[in-house]
């Protein structure tokens, strides 16, 4: 089972990472190339086409600039450690042992419209595009055309060498997992959605989903979790599984605080 969740767009590059441990990204040399590309913008095109501030838009002008093609502990920090969102604040990676990210290395990914697919000890440079960005590249218009099928060729041999259920665990958001081609997977899909009692119904509040995939991710790790049905158990912060609103492909968590 591997459980896939979204990028973070804020970054944390001044807490220390708790261990030294880090692989470098299988996509390295394709997220080489976009950057030759992305090189080629100015801070105006680059704030026209991600829709940010002309701040943000020098930042991340400088940080295409500053790319390197070597990773090491002074340019890069492990993925799971580096994003700093709503995810990642319920995944709170810092506080899992060496044996939990050990686990979650194995199954455990982040879908990056830079780098493409990363483990979670994949040493990541500061960056920032979004896998919906329309970036007309080398390879097409936007990145879902510049990936293809990469993305989901390496999730099927990820898949292949794990044990236990072969399901895609899908945590991650609709940008996203639009990266990812369900027909060309081995192995079927099933999504976590969490509700929020507001205004009189239960409806998906984003902020709160965001965490709640998080937390549903620790809780596979810290439970060692291989098969999708024991994600039923999941229970952190007051959601509870729905039977009735759930089906094989769609699990259901809601919860009620306070009216």
């Amino acid at each position: 089972m591997i459980i896939v969740l979204s990028p973070a767009k804020s970054l944390d590059y001044e807490t220390p990472p708790h261990i030294k441990k880090h692989t470098i990204p299988d996509f390295a040399d394709d997220a080489a190339e976009l950057i030759g590309e992305l090189r080629c913008l100015s801070p105006q095109q680059i704030a026209s086409l991600m829709s940010i501030s002309d701040t943000l838009a020098h930042l991340n002008f400088q940080r295409y600039a500053d790319w390197s093609p070597r990773f090491g502990a002074d340019n890069a920090k492990q993925a799971v450690l580096a994003f700093n969102g709503d995810v990642y604040e319920g995944f709170d990676a810092k506080s899992l042992s060496a044996a939990d990210l050990d686990y979650a290395q194995s199954h455990v990914r982040v879908l990056s419209g830079l780098y493409g697919l990363l483990r979670p000890l994949d040493l990541l440079q500061p960056y920032r595009l979004e896998m919906g960005t329309r970036f007309a590249n080398s390879r097409g218009k936007d990145l879902y055309a510049f990936w293809g099928e990469r993305i989901t060729q390496a999730l099927n041999a990820q898949l292949q060498k794990n044990k236990g259920a072969r399901v895609l665990v899908n945590c991650a958001s609709e940008e996203y997992f639009k990266s990812v081609k369900p027909k060309l997977l081995d192995a079927p899909v099933v999504t976590p959605v969490f509700e929020d009692w507001k205004g009189g119904r239960y409806k998906i509040i984003s902020f709160h989903a965001k965490r709640a995939r998080g937390l549903m991710a620790r809780y596979a790790v810290e439970n060692r979790i291989d098969a999708p049905e024991a994600l039923r158990s999941f229970a952190s912060e007051g959601y509870a599984f729905v039977a009735e609103a759930s089906n094989d492909s769609t699990y259901v968590f809601r919860r009620r605080v306070g009216d």
